[in-house]
């Protein structure tokens, strides 16, 4: 090896004492639950590496050249020993294995600890040259000293680029990316939800061990995301008993009051102040072995009481949340022998609460009488067993099977006799509720998947093969209506007489306002099933350069409710390739890139909305005042309906499967993401490292629903209906051949120039119209340094630049708050997405980050955590367009003749963007802990954490519809805040570990 003597000194002895676990970037070749040990030493040498924790001892003999590597160790402590010829080489070394990471230790005589004393708290960076990958390690140990609050997302945003959504339905955005692009693995268990793609079933913080947020270049073991990955490893026992209780406190009184907000003119339309959240946690678990060095046991358990209390927007409807279900998890280690590993993990997140709904004076902050009881389970019980096999010294292999259960089911009391009632802001208040239920609709969901892979390395020389396959079956068991007599919604809105709404009807003489009553049911079980698999070659060129090369090749079959493939896409190759460059060959400057695609699998909801009988009927009447009704001593308002505006329309949803050929694209492409990724990273000392990175992804394709209503053969008489299809591209179908009216055969219609029949408010056809393709981007630059914790103190500084533009966030839309995960307003018609290139709604041009600790003596601690994020776009959207009388979203607005014929309106284009951006928002959190010892083993922490110390409550959130019918009039609530920073509250953690 070449490089400077003294260089080469440093770097093994920030091996011997340890590797941080924040660095910026991690290696690409180790498991997804564990890491490894690779490196080089004299050739021939036997290499042995042990656990003092349980004893796992593992040997490998370096070849010809001294490489060697121990794959599949799981995440914890070791000492590594090389001998030959009954000599040692180099002395003992003291390592860390995190997770996802390839800790590489060269061991020779170079190697000098005379004059260092190793201690477990001695941990340094150290730039790591076999990496292609972006991610940030995060262990329980260093959140322990952070103020970072108890769940997954905060610890997800730590990560440079990482964002939570800007939308209702929350979630976490990677750079750029919506919400619903993302992966969540435990201990290699997929746990991501399915149904919707936004969101994961989630374990308490104290039963995780470590974290890794994979935000870029990530190798071919994982797929199914364009955005990000967050993968997690539980605590497991050792060869010592150990037990411990954890107290987590949050009172009501401890949480900062939100704010109501109020209109220009002094009218409150949102009421906040009254909100209160009380939580109380107390975690017990014990660990150790059963058979000593082979039998190992992690038990935890965790109670909860979690009391949330809110008011409804308009201060009405006050509701009691109370949940006090346990959390039971636990992970046993069998290790049979030094060549085989058994792991089980195993947990219950399965929650119940119940809402107690009361009549509420907001101006008098009194309680009326009880008028419902909500009910809401979720959870379900999650595990899976894995097998690890060192069959040789250059043969690994892994197995493993798993399931993830998740129930969403909510239903109330007033189910049975109550209709929901909403009414837009804008109209007049009756002085009672709405309706007499708060539960917008009844939702029975059973989620349950089952997952299967095989992973394996193969050592040939220069060259480290990994393979494998994975497949997972979903299957989702729904059922959904509306609550009320008749199952119906009603949605009330403002207008005048004249105006033409949503279905082509228009407001007759007399009244201002108009009633949507809407059915929507659903019910049947989907499935889907994605399969992948994955081969990969690391290979050495030289001593100082690595390429990474990789294919996955993935398949997609989304099933309708009889079983039969609706959605099947395959063959779908993903290459990834990746290069690290250890510029001075002394491993502490590296010039690395990637290069990778991406695909994303549909989601099920699209299985049950499209495939599975949905009925959304939406009748429109005129609005003729409200009526009040009493009930179990309250009274509350049901809108009168006027006469019928329009037809009844279903064309979402009539109720029958149909013929799915006529509903989904028979060439259908998946969406995909493509990324390149170029970065340097360089060590400064023992503890300090920097580094830059570039990032450029563009995603391609959607996959959404378009309303086909014209074709090549048949113009305006061709009308097919709502098709799942890729916007914008050639779409072939079951359609009318010969314009008889049926059903005959596969046409083809090119959506880029045709597909919409255009027709004037008269009832003339225009011609046809296509759909502009969805494109989005990405571009980012991305600076980071890094201190690492010795014992007295920690920081990690980030600060990314970054552009997210197109015209398609991607499967939701954030602005529009549209959550069914691939059916949005997007591609509904060519006039919603036509003009609407900018930036999109996760774009936030700055994001700085900054947390650290610092030990004041032996005992007590500080941790800081600083995020300043600018705003995002904000777009005033119309309704209606130039080219005919369609009454969609759209980026026009009418300014002239709005009320007259269509072809005599004036519209004006309302770009992206056009209104500025939301306002920069900074959080800062802020923790004190005190930390003493417990008889010889035990250790007392108390820590005491403030979020948002300085109670930001910032608008992250404004109502961006400028028109909401056709007509010249600007909506009242345009650029209303309807989005906040939580407020302040405080933490108490005191955790006794024996």
């Amino acid at each position: 090896m070449g490089g400077n003597t003294r260089v080469l000194r440093k770097r093994r002895l920030c091996l011997a004492l340890g590797l941080c676990l924040s660095c910026i970037a991690v290696p690409a070749f180790a498991g997804n639950t564990d890491g490894s040990i690779v490196g080089k030493t004299a050739a021939g040498a036997t290499v042995t590496v042990t656990s003092p924790e349980t004893g796992l001892t593992r040997t490998v003999v370096a070849d010809d050249k001294g490489n060697y590597r121990f794959p599949y160790l799981p995440v914890g402590k070791y000492t590594l020993q090389a001998e030959k010829d009954g000599a040692a080489v180099g002395e003992p070394l003291a390592i860390r294995v995190s997770l996802g990471n390839a800790t590489t230790v060269d061991v020779g005589e170079a190697v000098s600890l005379e004059a260092v004393k190793v201690t477990g708290t001695s941990v340094v960076s150290a730039v790591d040259v076999t990496s292609t990958e972006i991610a940030t390690n995060v262990t329980r140990e260093e959140l322990r000293r952070l103020p970072v609050d108890q769940n997954v997302d905060s610890v997800a945003t730590l990560a440079p680029g990482v964002n939570k959504g800007v939308a209702a339905f929350g979630g976490l955005s990677f750079g750029g990316s919506s919400v619903a692009e993302n992966s969540f693995y435990v201990n290699g268990l997929n746990v991501t939800d399915f149904y919707n793609r936004n969101g994961f079933s989630e374990a308490p913080f104290a039963f995780y061990q470590e974290f890794q947020v994979k935000t870029g270049g990530y190798s071919v073991e994982f797929g199914r995301s364009t955005g990000g990955v967050v993968n997690a490893v539980v605590r497991s026992g050792s060869n010592d008993f150990h037990y411990g209780a954890e107290l987590t406190t949050e009172p009501a009184d401890w949480h900062s009051s939100a704010k109501d907000r109020y209109t220009s003119d002094g009218e409150r339309y949102l009421a906040a102040s009254r909100d209160e959240q009380s939580l109380t946690k107390l975690n017990l678990y014990a660990s150790g072995p059963i058979v000593q060095d082979k039998l190992f046991f992690f038990l935890m358990y965790e109670g909860r009481d979690d009391r949330p209390r809110n008011t409804s927007d308009d201060g009405t409807v006050l509701t009691r949340n109370a949940s006090d279900d346990g959390f039971w998890g636990t992970k046993f280690d069998w290790h049979i022998n030094d060549k085989n590993l058994l792991e089980l993990m195993a947990f219950s997140n399965k929650n119940s609460r119940t809402g107690d709904v009361y009549d509420y004076d907001f101006e008098a902050g009194e309680r009326g009488a009880k008028t419902n009881e909500i009910y809401t389970d979720t959870g379900g019980r999650n595990w899976n067993l894995t097998w690890s096999s060192y069959l040789t010294n250059d043969f690994s292999m892994k197995l493993m099977y798993g399931k993830n259960e998740r129930e969403n089911f909510q239903r109330s009391l007033s189910d049975i006799e109550c209709n929901r009632v909403v009414a837009n802001n804008q109209i007049p208040s009756p002085g009672v509720p709405l309706g007499c239920t708060t539960n917008s609709a009844v939702i029975s969901r059973n989620d349950d998947r089952k997952a299967m892979r095989a992973d394996f390395e193969w050592t040939l020389g220069d060259h480290l093969l990994r393979f494998g396959l994975d497949r997972e079956e979903n299957t989702s068991d729904y059922n959904r209506y509306y609550p009320g007599p008749g199952a119906i919604y009603y949605n009330i809105y403002p207008g005048d007489a004249g105006d033409t709404i949503d279905n082509g009807g228009v407001i007759p003489e007399g009244y201002q306002g108009y009633v949507r009553a809407r059915r929507y049911e659903i019910a049947g079980t989907f499935e889907s099933i994605d399969s992948a698999y994955y081969l990969e070659d690391n290979w050495s060129i030289t001593p100082n350069f690595l390429l990474n090369a990789g294919l996955r090749l993935d398949a997609f079959d989304n099933k309708d409710g009889a079983g039969r493939s609706y959605i099947k896409t395959d063959d779908m190759l993903a290459p990834r390739l990746g290069f690290s460059w250890d510029m001075h060959g002394d491993g502490t400057t590296k010039l690395y890139g990637n290069l990778g695609r991406y695909f994303l699998p549909v989601a099920n909801v699209i299985n049950i909305k499209q495939g599975g009988g949905l009925l959304d009927e939406r009748t429109y009447y005129a609005f003729d005042g409200y009526d009040i009704v009493e009930r179990d001593g309250s009274r509350y308002a049901i809108p009168r309906l006027g006469p019928q505006i329009g037809p009844v329309d279903d064309s979402q949803g009539d109720g029958t499967v149909g013929d799915l050929r006529s509903e989904v694209d028979r060439d259908i492409d998946p969406v995909y993401s493509d990324e390149a990724i170029l970065g340097f990273q360089q060590m400064l000392d023992d503890k300090w490292s920097w580094g830059v990175s570039g990032t450029y992804r563009k995603l391609h394709n959607a996959v959404d629903d378009m309303e086909i209503s014209a074709t090549p053969q048949c113009g305006g008489d061709g009308y097919v209906g709502w098709v799942m299809a890729n916007p914008g591209k050639p779409v072939t179908v079951w359609g009318d051949t010969d314009c008889d009216g049926n059903a005959d055969g596969w046409i083809t219609i090119d959506t880029s120039r045709e597909g919409w029949a255009m027709y004037d408010s008269e009832g003339n056809y225009l011609g046809q119209r296509g759909w502009v393709k969805p494109n989005r981007s990405y571009k980012a630059l991305e600076f980071q340094i890094d201190r690492a914790w010795d014992g007295k103190w920690a920081l990690n500084a980030s600060y990314t630049l970054s552009w997210s533009r197109g015209n398609a966030e991607g499967p939701v839309n954030s602005d529009t708050e549209f959550d069914d995960t691939g059916r949005t307003e997007n591609f509904d018609d060519p006039w919603v997405n036509l003009g609407g290139a900018g930036y999109l709604p996760n774009d936030h041009r700055h994001q700085i980050k900054v947390r650290g600790t610092y030990a004041l003596d032996d005992h007590w601690r500080l941790g800081g955590d600083f995020k300043a994020l600018s705003g995002s776009p904000v777009t005033g959207f119309g309704v209606g367009n130039p080219y005919d009388a369609t009454n969609y979203h759209s980026y026009f607005i009418c300014v002239e003749n709005c009320d007259g014929p269509s072809t005599e309106r004036v519209y004006v284009r309302s770009p992206r963007g056009r209104y500025g951006r939301t306002p920069w928002t900074f959080d800062v959190g802020a923790s004190i802990a005190w930390l003493t010892s417990l008889g010889d083993k035990g250790r007392l922490q108390v820590k005491f954490a403030v979020y948002n110390l300085f109670n930001q409550q910032h608008t992250i959130r404004v109502n961006q519809d400028l028109q909401t019918t056709i007509g010249d009039t600007v909506n009242d609530t345009f650029r209303q805040p309807i989005g906040f920073q939580s407020p302040r509250f405080a933490q108490l953690t005191v955790s006794a570990d024996f």
